[in-house]
This record gives structure tokens, C-alpha cells and sequence, in this order.
């Protein structure tokens, strides 16, 4: 406010007394606005002529330029200061008074930009502030705060969703009534508006979960929830016989079942959908393997001699080219705390094929104090993922046999994995007539691969494989 009476103060004093027109006033403006002294030199013997020739004196003119002049030195960064610092006390005041309104409107603003979203998320999570989930019957465009604590998340912080969609799917269950599962949801909405990819985004991101938690089996039965859409719509104008005939009759649709999607899995859908995790932590579904070996969180870590063992899930990646070559700065996440672990190097060479987004890593590394940031710094000498680590640290693989076991599909499941990695294979028999373990030979070590557990488990039983650590 201040910059604007001053510049409409220099402008009429130029008009006035210095009897410059409107542009030049203009222009003046601009000249004390971008102090160029050679350009204020010009104005000085102007002013001074014009205001002679309204009957003014010249030295008056040329002392209100001075003033003008003066406060063009300092006038524009204080008065900008003073702006931002009521911006700053209104807004920090909002912060504290109305978190969950407050951060619901800065959010709105940012729709389109999921990495600022994640930080504004990230704060709010700081400041206690609590995400409902996305919901096709409660939530909206934007951001809503529901109470002081809570904000609903908006729909169109949803990539692949639209305005357009998210306004048409509120107008329709604010006429009708809240959608009552997929297929209502399908025959109650315009697909030109609300196509595919929209609904299939929003099943990801968890927005369909009041009416099915199942979002692999939503997903699976979109086509086909659509296509009965257009067929009731098809059908909808057309007369006949049995019209008369009660509707509810007919026999309700049966959807295609598919499997659950994992922790891990849903969690990666979703952020497809969202940008980042929104409904838990992807270390979550990895922490009880892990925690066997890397017993201690990063919000646990404190400076020692030996090297200590850590584990996250990787949030980010940077690198940068020092004094002894590429090097590394990985970000690790167990939702405990984050951490920064440096690989200088060599480290970075023999291990940068693991170093990705979403990616459990487990580090050993040295931790000590940071002076420059006052936090910890760890620098790592090796480097795991999930399926070395368990490797790494695991006594042997112990597979469980009785007299059903099919010995000949064990055979051809064990045969791919055999010799690609450094863990034991231990058979124990219990069967009816007697019991042992059997060490099997160097050449069946194993790589503790998710596919080769999971294979496994599902030929032996859950119970039948044991990683003895």
C-alpha cells in the first residue's frame, strides 16, 4: 500500500507543480522505481523547467525531487517489508486459530501441484492435523475442514479427475441420494464427464471405500459396471410387454472376484492416484521382516563407533558430482523419522541400481553428530535390498515337509532360485513313520526373493517356511 501512494504521489507532483503530462508522469515513476541515475538526472532539469513555467519555483521543484528521489532509495523495500509482515501476522495467526480451515484453503490452491501438496500435507501432519480419506459421497473439490483437527481430502487433488467430473458426481448425489456401490455410481453418472480413467483413478486413490474396500475387485468390474450402464441407459425409453413387472426381481449382478491387493500394493496405487501415501506407510507392510534385523528406528539412531545396522523406505534421491567423485544423498523413511544417508563413491557405484523412489532399503553405515546441521550424519558402507538383507542376515530358510508334501513341485519351484543368493535351505520332515532336518548343499542356496516366499507359502503353507534369523 505504501509503494502505491508513493507512486501516485510522485505522479501527481510531476503533473502538478513540474507540469509533466500523464505518460511522462509515467514515466518518471518507472525512472525513480528503477533508480538509473542518469535517467533521474534528466527528470531533476525537467521538473525544474516545468515547474517555472506554471509560476512555481524552480527550487521548490527541485527539493520535492530530492524528497522523492530519497525515499525511491529506501521507500520500496521498507514499504514491501511492511506488507509482507502483516501478510506473514495474518497468516500465522489464521495457522493457529483455524489449522484445519487454513491449511484446507492453502491446499485448495494447489490442486494441480502434487509436490507442493505433499509439502502442505506433510505440515499438516507435523501439526497434527488428521486426512480423512477421499470419498465419492462426502468429499468435494477442494479441500473441506470438517472440525478443528480434521480436513476432508478433495477429489480434485485426484490425478485424472476434473472439475467437470467432481461438480456433475456432488450435483447428482446431492438430487438422488449418496451412491450405493459401483454400479449405481456407473448408471447414476454422464460417462462423457466422468469417463474410465477418472473412476479408476479414484478407486486407486480409495474414494469408493465407504462402499467396497476391495479395490482390486473394483477395479476389476469398472468395464463391466459401465457397460450395464449404458445398457439401462440403452434400454431406459424402450416399452414392452412385462413393464408392469416388479424390477427388483431381477437377480442381482455378480461381480468378477479378483485377489486383495497387498499393503504394499495398495499403498503404490494409491500414490499413483494421490501423488504421495496417503492412507498409511509403505514401510508399514515390510517393518516385520525388517525390524529382525535392523532392530533399531531411525528416530532411535544416536551416534556410535561401530556400524550400525538401519532401514527405510527411499523418499528421495539426489546426487551430486565432489572432490571424490559422484556421490549420493539418499532420504530414508520408517514413518519413525526421515534421514539423509550419504554414499560417497564407491558405495554409490556398487549399490546405485537400488537407490529408487519406494525402494525398502537396509543400510549399515556409521552415524555420527552433523555440526553443520546439528542433526546426525550417516555415511553407508553397504548397501541391501529387502532380499539381500534377509539373505544377508538369515541363518538358513527352513522349509517344512509331511508325507503330502509334492517333493516334485518343490524340485521345480526351488530350481530357478537355486545358487542366487547366500542363504541355507533346511528341510524338516515330520512324517509318520519319522522326523529330521536335512542341510541341503551350497549349490541350493537362495536369494529371499517376495516371489520365491510367496511361491513357497503357497505350495508348502504359510506356516511350512520359516526365515530363522
Amino acid at each position: 500500500y505504501g509503494v502505491i501512494v508513493y507512486q501516485e504521489q510522485v505522479m501527481q507532483i510531476s503533473q502538478i507543480i513540474g507540469g509533466y503530462t500523464l505518460g511522462g508522469a509515467d514515466m518518471l515513476r518507472r525512472a525513480m522505481g528503477k533508480k538509473k541515475p542518469e535517467e533521474m538526472a534528466k527528470h531533476r532539469s525537467i521538473i525544474a523547467e516545468g515547474a517555472k513555467t506554471k509560476g512555481y519555483d524552480p527550487a521548490l521543484a527541485e527539493q520535492l525531487f530530492d524528497l522523492m528521489t530519497k525515499f525511491a532509495e529506501y521507500g520500496f523495500n521498507k514499504s514491501h517489508t511492511a506488507a509482507y509482515a502483516v501478510v506473514s501476522y495474518q497468516t500465522a495467526w489464521l495457522k493457529a486459530h483455524y489449522p484445519s480451515a487454513f491449511m484446507a484453503a492453502t491446499m485448495s490452491s494447489e490442486l494441480d501441484n502434487t509436490d507442493q501438496l505433499r509439502v502442505f500435507y506433510d505440515d499438516c501432519i507435523k501439526n497434527k492435523l488428521k486426512f480423512l480419506a477421499p470419498d465419492i459421497n462426502h468429499s468435494h473439490y477442494r479441500f473441506v475442514p470438517t472440525d478443528r483437527q480434521h480436513i476432508r481430502y478433495a477429489l480434485g487433488a485426484i490425478k485424472g479427475t476434473g472439475e467437470a467430473a467432481v461438480a456433475h458426481l456432488i450435483a447428482e448425489r446431492e438430487t438422488n441420494g449418496p451412491f450405493v456401490d459401483l454400479f449405481d455410481f456407473c448408471r447414476r453418472t454422464d460417462k462423457r464427464v466422468v469417463n474410465r480413467r477418472a473412476i479408476d483413478t479414484m478407486i486407486r486413490a480409495g474414494a469408493f471405500d465407504s462402499l467396497d474396500h476391495h479395490r482390486a475387485k473394483l477395479l476389476a468390474n469398472v468395464e463391466l459396471a459401465m457397460s450395464l450402464a449404458e445398457q439401462a441407459a440403452a434400454n431406459i425409453n424402450q416399452g414392452g410387454l412385462f413393464d408392469d413387472f416388479d424390477d427388483s426381481a431381477a437377480p442381482p449382478v455378480r461381480m468378477l472376484e479378483v485377489p486383495a491387493w497387498t499393503e504394499a500394493q495398495r499403498l503404490s496405487e494409491e500414490k499413483l492416484a494421490i501423488g504421495f501415501y496417503l492412507s498409511g506407510h509403505p514401510f508399514t507392510a515390510y517393518a516385520g521382516a525388517v525390524r529382525r534385523f535392523a532392530k533399531a528406528t531411525l528416530a532411535s539412531l544416536s551416534p556410535k563407533k561401530d556400524l550400525q545396522t538401519l532401514a527405510g523406505v527411499v523418499t528421495s534421491v539426489r546426487t551430486k558430482v565432489g572432490g571424490r567423485g559422484k556421490m549420493a544423498f539418499v532420504q530414508l523413511d520408517d514413518a519413525t523419522a526421515k534421514q539423509d544417508v550419504s554414499l560417497f563413491s564407491e558405495a554409490f557405484e556398487a549399490h546405485r541400481h537400488k537407490l529408487r523412489e519406494d525402494a525398502v532399503l537396509i543400510v549399515e553405515g556409521k552415524v555420527s553428530y552433523d555440526d553443520f546441521s546439528g542433526g546426525l550424519r550417516i555415511i553407508a558402507e553397504n548397501v541391501y535390498d529387502l532380499a539381500e538383507a534377509q539373505s544377508r542376515f538369515a541363518q538358513y530358510l527352513a522349509l517344512t515337509l509331511t508325507d503330502n508334501s509334492d517333493v516334485t513341485k518343490l524340485k521345480h519351484l526351488l530350481q530357478p532360485f537355486a545358487g542366487s543368493g547366500a542363504c541355507p535351505l533346511r528341510f524338516r520332515y515330520s512324517g509318520s513313520q519319522a522326523r529330521c532336518e536335512l542341510d541341503a548343499g551350497d549349490d541350493w542356496r537362495v536369494l529371499l526373493s517376495d516371489p520365491l516366499l510367496d511361491s513357497l507359502r503357497a505350495l508348502l503353507g504359510e506356516k511350512a517356511v520359516e526365515v530363522v534369523m
